[in-house]
Parts: structure tokens; sequence; C-alpha cells
């Protein structure tokens, strides 16, 4: 009766089924993942912004970034800004999404320690993305910098691509090592993103703070899990449905075959029947013709002998 699971249409739809199964199970539990790791981001960061600061120094050297369990960390520095070495790092938006630059300015401790990148905050970019826009000045003098712990940028965990060719002072990355060759000396792996300047900063208009990172939303990697694996229960259900569509497709085509080959005998027993019939008259006409002779000659006969 289910044969017919073993032609090729079927057999290439149940392996599929059993490929798509398992591919679906996977991809929910890689979008769980995702979820999980959200949820970590956020507490880290949670946990990190309420933490009380610290020296930058204390966790970061220059051999090395900070640990991924340090990022975000409230951090201080103490020095003076090289307003020479600074940068802007193309293509950024700031809080509503307006593209800019975000200023980079190294801080040289007083003590000739290894220096400390700073991104001192966001400004708009001009009509003429070739040309700088002009800048405000840092504060002139010692100061103390309190900001965000923040790990260098790549191309590998940011996934923009550092390009070569740029305008002089502008650059694709938030990225330590380049500036520390920039430089010419020792730099703090990772840098410090500003939230605090002191004594206050002067410059007017100031730079607009880099917004703090999102640690509320969790985005929709949960549902997604479960999205797919719906999706991995639903290809048995639909396998049987059309197994059970099929089955009873061939047992119409089935039944309606047989019914045309009974409706196909009907007729030859039928024309036999009556020429049966017929040949039964005709027999009876013959031996009623037959007793008709007989019937004649007596008569002929009594005729005679009288």
């Amino acid at each position: 009766m289910y044969r017919f699971l073993l032609s090729r249409q079927w057999v290439i739809l149940t392996l599929l089924a059993l490929l798509l199964i398992p591919t679906m199970v996977w991809l929910g539990f890689w979008q769980l993942d995702r979820h999980e790791q959200r949820v970590a981001r956020n507490d880290l960061i949670s946990a990190s912004l309420d933490a009380e600061p610290v020296p930058m120094a204390e966790l970061t050297t220059a051999d090395g970034g900070p640990a991924p369990d340090d990022r975000y960390r409230p951090v201080t520095a103490t020095g003076v800004y090289d307003v020479a070495h600074q940068v802007l790092v193309r293509q950024r938006t700031n809080g509503d999404g307006a593209m800019g630059y975000h200023v980079l300015t190294p801080l040289l401790p007083a003590d000739g320690g290894p220096a400390v990148l700073v991104n001192r905050g966001w400004i708009a970019a001009g009509q003429d993305l070739t040309e700088a826009p002009e800048v405000p000045a840092p504060p002139t003098g010692e100061v103390t910098v309190t900001g965000r712990l923040m790990a260098d940028e790549t191309t590998a965990n940011t996934g923009v691509r550092d390009r070569s060719g740029l305008p002089d002072g502008m650059t694709m990355l938030i990225n330590s090592d380049q500036r520390e060759a920039d430089l010419g000396q020792p730099m703090l792996g990772g840098y410090l993103e500003l939230t605090e300047t002191s004594p206050p900063d002067p410059a007017e208009p100031a730079l607009e703070p880099v917004p703090e990172p999102d640690h509320t939303g969790i985005g929709a990697h949960f549902a997604y899990a479960i999205q797919w694996w719906l999706f991995a229960a639903g290809v048995p259900v639909g396998w049987f449905l059309l197994l059970r569509r099929d089955a009873n497709d061939r047992r119409a085509d089935a039944a309606a075959a047989a019914g045309r080959a009974g409706g196909r005998q009907r007729p030859k027993g039928a024309a036999a029947g009556a020429a049966g019939a017929a040949e039964a008259g005709e027999r009876d006409e013959a031996g009623a013709a037959g007793a008709g002779v007989v019937r004649e000659r007596d008569v002929e006969s009594s005729t005679a002998g009288a």
C-alpha cells in the first residue's frame, strides 16, 4: 500500500525532511546561545558601570588590553593632552544616528608612564568629508579624566575595514596599537571613553559625549530560537500530512480505475444474454414450425382415409 514511499520523489522528500530537522534544531540552539551572550553582556555592562573608578593602569598594560570582564569599568587617568597626535575616527554616529567623527586624543602622564588613548566625544561631519571639521581644543595643562574602559577595535571584532589612503589625521578604528606607532611611545592597551574631566572642559561648544552602551535590550534571539524549534517540529507533521494525502489520492485513483473496468465488463455480459435469448427464440420458432408441419401431415392423412 505504501510502496510509493520508495519512489524517487518520496525518497528525496524524506531525505530533505531528515536534513531539515537537525538543521533547524541547531539554528534554534544557536539563537539561544546568542540570547545568553546578550544577557551576559548586559549583566557585565551593568555591573561594570556600577563599579568604583580605578586608575586605568591597574586594569591594562602597554603589552595587552583589558581583560574581558574589565570592559566598561570606570577608570581614571591623569596627564596632559597631546593635540599634535589627535585623530578623527570616521563614520561614527551619535545617539540620534547623525554621522560624524569620534575625536581621539592621547593623554601623556606627567610621570612619563605609558600614554592613554582618550575618546573625547563625537563631532558632526562637515560638508566636505575629505576635510576634518574644526574640533574644539581639549583643556590645557594637567587634567584628570574619567571614563569607561574599552577594548581596542579591530576589523575582526567590529566588521569595519581598516582602509588606507585616508585624509591626514583620520582613521577607521579606535586602536591603541595604531596610535602607539603614530605617537612613538608606549600606550596602555584599550582606550578610555570619556565621561568626565577635572577641571571641567571649558570648550564651547563641547564635544558630544559618547552615549552609554545599551545594556537593557536583549533582542529577539530567544523568540527566533522558539521559532526555529517550531519549524523543526512542523517538518514531520507536514511530511505525515503529505503522506496521508498522497495515500488517499492513490486509493481514490485505484477505486476510480476499478469502477471503469467494471463498467466495461457489464455491457459484454448483457450482449451475451441478449444473444442467448435470441437463440432461444429461434429454437422456439423452429419448434413451432415443426409442430405445424406435423399437424398438416396428420390432417392430410385423415382426409385420405376418409
